[in-house]
């Protein structure tokens, strides 16, 4: 199996676990709970800052010192509501309780800066459309770089319809070269509908030191250390994943594999 790819954690609570000293990396993290209602989950942030995402159902938070009451309002990513979803910055607590089946996701990265714990969503949140025809796909953008609610981390959330492509034009940002490029690690978090479908990933340098294409499941996380890293959904399969990306600068710029470059010339 490759090592980019990382399945669910089976008879747990926290299914996925995923931190820089496991993906032997330097910035990124990512966790995700899967809990009954009633079930709880709490976290210190310690020098990490956090992005909660209640990806389904709802749950009742406190986190740095405050009552967030409920939060969550969709029972599956595939309603494409916008997410409900806080910051907490580091050398604080969370702690989370299920009031229906529930998963949360939580993103995490180096703290830098002093940003307070907010609500990112869903207020802020647009569905949006990106790219034309079977490159078509729908984001969510969480925190990304036009709002300044973070040090380091960048998170959104995309809709592939069945058959189509996404995060292509195959890119890259694996380059501390701004403004050019940024370096940024990635994690995608995937699910599928219906959820018995799979997904195709592929990850790969130009000068073919990394090669991987993997069949993804309902559930599953893709590391991308470097390289392009487009995926597809087959016919009859929607995909959403959700983006969680850090690196040295706090800024989203890429190059295209010049194979492809055409294709954004083209489309504009």
């Amino acid at each position: 199996m490759s090592k980019l790819l990382c399945h669910p954690a089976e008879g747990r609570r926290k299914i996925h676990d995923i931190t820089p000293e496991s993906a032997n990396w330097s910035y990124v993290g990512f966790g995700l709970y899967d809990l009954a209602s009633g079930e709880t989950a709490s976290e210190e942030t310690g020098d990490r800052e956090v992005i909660l995402v209640v990806v389904e159902g709802k749950i009742t938070l406190e986190a740095a010192g405050q009552d967030w009451g409920e939060l969550g309002e969709r029972m599956s990513v595939f309603e494409r509501s916008a997410p409900h979803c806080l910051y907490v910055p580091g050398g604080q607590s969370w702690n989370a309780k299920a009031t229906t089946e529930a998963k949360l996701a939580v993103c995490h990265a180096p703290a830098l800066g002093a940003y307070p714990a907010q609500r990112l969503g869903p207020d802020g949140i647009t569905l949006t459309p990106r790219g034309k025809g079977q490159n078509t796909r729908y984001i969510n953008n969480i925190a990304m770089e036009d709002r300044d609610v973070a040090g380091s981390l960048l998170v959104t959330e995309v809709f592939t319809p069945d058959g189509n492509w996404s995060s292509y034009p195959s890119h890259r940002h694996d380059e501390d070269d701004f403004p050019r490029m940024t370096y940024l690690e990635e994690t995608y978090y995937h699910r599928l509908n219906p959820a018995q479908g799979f997904g195709v990933q592929r990850v790969y340098t130009e000068d073919g030191s990394l090669d991987e294409t993997m069949a993804v499941n309902d559930g599953d996380v893709v590391l991308v250390p470097k390289g392009h890293h487009p995926c597809g959904a087959p016919y009859g399969y929607e995909m959403y994943y959700l983006n969680v990306m850090a690196g040295p600068v706090r800024k989203w710029r890429f190059e295209a594999d010049p194979d492809h470059a055409w294709i954004m010339e083209r489309d504009g």
